[in-house]
């Protein structure tokens, strides 16, 4: 089978470009080395690597390369350094909502599902919380969403209440 070139495909010899005439531009694919494959192949025998010494080796390759972290028998800087903290896999992040966001709102009533429909807060990011952030002037219930007391203080004070 004869192999095409890009210059044919652009010469028009080709009315459609798809994907049984897309060809590498010339020089960009390189053959694969294959190293060990007799003596005729000029990488045979030591596969390229030489004798002995680490670079001909298995596993390590020489100083700087190989073993991530290695530094020469030197003490680590991963244990050199202490540890300190704690990181809590169980915490969970709230998805903070302006009150003037939902203020903006249409409706008496603000739940989870009605700030995931309005685009305030994504589905599966962590639970809503009301911050006390900007103005409210009407009534509302805040059903099944945690508030900061602020945020609570400001809607009790606009006639509003908030729930569980």
């Amino acid at each position: 089978m004869a192999t095409k070139t890009r210059s044919s495909v652009k010469a028009g010899t080709a009315d459609k470009i798809g994907l049984h005439n897309l060809v590498p531009a010339p020089g960009s694919h390189r053959a694969r080395r294959r190293v060990g494959r007799g003596p005729g192949s000029g990488l045979g025998k030591t596969s390229g690597k030489g004798h002995k010494g680490s670079m001909a080796r298995s596993g390590h390759g020489g100083p700087g390369g190989g073993k991530p972290h290695f530094e020469g028998g030197q003490m680590p800087l991963t244990r050199r350094i202490p540890k300190r903290g704690f990181t809590n896999p169980f915490r969970e992040e709230a998805q903070i909502v302006r009150l003037d966001a939902i203020a903006a709102l249409e409706g008496s009533e603000v739940t989870t599902e009605i700030l995931l429909a309005a685009g305030l807060i994504k589905a599966g990011k962590g639970p809503a919380k009301l911050l006390a952030n900007g103005e409210l002037t009407k009534a509302l219930t805040v059903r099944g969403v945690k508030a900061s007391a602020s945020a609570i203080a400001k809607i009790e004070a606009a006639g509003g209440r908030v729930e569980g």
